[in-house]
């Protein structure tokens, strides 16, 4: 079990729905955590204030991950900030569903590189410092969309699915080091994004859930602590958390 208590950990869209809740799971334990954000600044900011009245330590910092370059800041606020950078964990998120035939190469493009593109451009820079941990961790918040696919949501899937396999190729780039390469699938989780479901079609969802039940942001907050504290031999895997939807 690796001790948490210092480290130091950058969580993507770490404001809101699933990144907050990762956000409070990790400082609850120690962790020193840096809350990206791109528009949620009154989240963020209010966020940063719990932690700090409950004797953590955060930071907001507002950047546009699918900028390599506000990317690259982000990353360098933290290690100059903390010192050092042990947990990266890849959160950023949007949808654009449509049907294939109405999507819009705007929609393609726009999803890809907040999903998957924005990857790239927080390990990129922050893999140097990750190495030097003796802990690190790169944890990417994947989708049971990628697993399986989606009506309307090809571009979803595809950044999702680009998720998975990036994460294989690094872990075993990265096998011989301290650091592992994980992805979490979500399944379907009440959040504001799955909220947008119409109620009929939500239904239906939650019918075919073999727990008959969406899941809820903490348990997926639980996985990326999991992984932090007692991943250090799980590395190029997909922590599947989607009540028995997808076997």
């Amino acid at each position: 079990m690796t001790n948490l208590q210092g480290k130091v950990a950058i969580v993507t869209g770490g404001a809101v729905g699933i990144g907050a809740a990762i956000t409070k799971e990790l400082a609850q334990n120690g962790v020193k955590v840096v809350i990206n954000y791109n528009s949620s600044s009154q989240a963020a900011e209010s966020l940063v204030a719990s932690i700090k009245e409950n004797g953590g330590e955060a930071l907001a910092v507002q950047a546009d991950v699918s900028n390599s370059d506000q990317a690259a800041k982000l990353v360098s606020a933290a290690v100059d900030t903390y010192g050092q950078l042990d947990i990266l964990v890849n959160n950023a998120g949007i949808t654009r569903d449509r049907s294939f035939k109405k999507l819009s190469e705007e929609d393609w493009r726009k999803v890809i590189d907040v999903n998957l593109n924005s990857v790239y451009n927080t390990v990129s820079p922050a893999l140097a410092h990750i190495s030097q941990s003796d802990a690190g961790r790169i944890i990417s918040i994947s989708s049971i969309i990628g697993q399986a696919g989606g009506f309307g949501q090809t571009n979803y899937a595809a950044a999702k699915a680009g998720m998975i396999g990036f994460t294989k190729s690094l872990a075993l780039e990265l096998a011989k080091s301290s650091v592992t390469v994980n992805a979490i699938c979500p399944g379907f989780i009440e959040t504001s994004m799955v909220a947008e479901i119409p109620e009929n079609v939500l239904e239906q969802i939650v019918a075919k859930i073999p727990q008959k039940r969406l899941g809820q942001a903490e348990e997926i907050a639980k996985g990326v602590l999991f992984l932090c504290k007692d991943g250090a031999y799980i590395t190029g895997q997909q922590l599947n958390i989607n009540g028995g939807l997808y076997m």
